[in-house]
């Protein structure tokens, strides 16, 4: 039984938590980095990825969060003027569902070298981005993966600069049906993986042993 997300409390706080963040509100092509800035998060490929796009001039990469990194990588934007990458900073939790709900693009951002995905991904993150009902990219391919179960985003199979910036274009050039595919099937993976479903798969797991040892 995998992880899960409180899918009525997080779509509650989409609309009562909200975000006052000028950069969310405008027409760009917004793609959403929400974590951890350390070096297991690898968020330095996301600042290379944003220099190969730096001519598409409407895509702009947000960056929420906090870590050791943090502060050498803004000066990295500052001296390499890699305009298209605004570091936001840590915010509160409850504001998180908000802001994933304002992008265009949520990014699971993983380093490849320091974990074993073969057996997926399970991570709290990993359901907050799906219950947004945007589209994810996450930069590593995991075993039993859920975003190519539902069809709602893209794994990278190689996790470079490059690959990145293509699979980001890849989103940004699919005509508005399909987008709007890929975000509904994030909403359908999310309610799959509602705690109240979840729980109920416990109890079943543990009905079922309870009548087999009673035998």
């Amino acid at each position: 039984i995998n992880n899960g997300i409180e899918l009525k409390e997080y779509e509650e706080e989409i609309s009562t938590c909200t975000f006052k963040d000028s950069d969310l509100e405008d027409n760009s092509f917004k793609i959403v980095y929400a974590g951890a800035i350390r070096p297991v998060n690898n968020v330095g490929n996301i600042l290379d990825a944003a220099k190969l796009l730096s001519d598409e001039s409407d895509i702009k990469i947000l960056i929420y969060g906090d870590g050791n990194e943090r502060e050498s990588l803004e000066k990295r934007v500052q001296e390499e003027k890699i305009t298209n990458v605004i570091f936001k900073g840590f915010v509160e939790k409850k504001y998180i569902p908000y802001i994933l709900s304002k992008s265009s693009i949520n990014l699971l951002n993983y380093s490849s070298e320091n974990y074993n995905w073969s057996r997926g991904n399970s991570s709290n993150k990993l359901f907050e981005y799906l219950a947004s009902g945007r589209v994810v990219i996450s930069t590593v391919k995991t075993g039993y993966s859920i975003i190519q179960k539902y069809q709602c985003g893209v794994e990278m199979n190689r996790q470079t600069p490059q690959g990145l910036a293509d699979a980001i274009m890849f989103i940004k050039k699919l005509d508005p049906e399909k987008y709007q595919k890929y975000c509904k099937n994030a909403k359908k993976g999310a309610a799959d993986f509602d705690y109240g479903i979840l729980s109920d798969k416990l109890l079943n797991v543990i009905r079922f042993v309870e009548e087999k040892n009673a035998k």
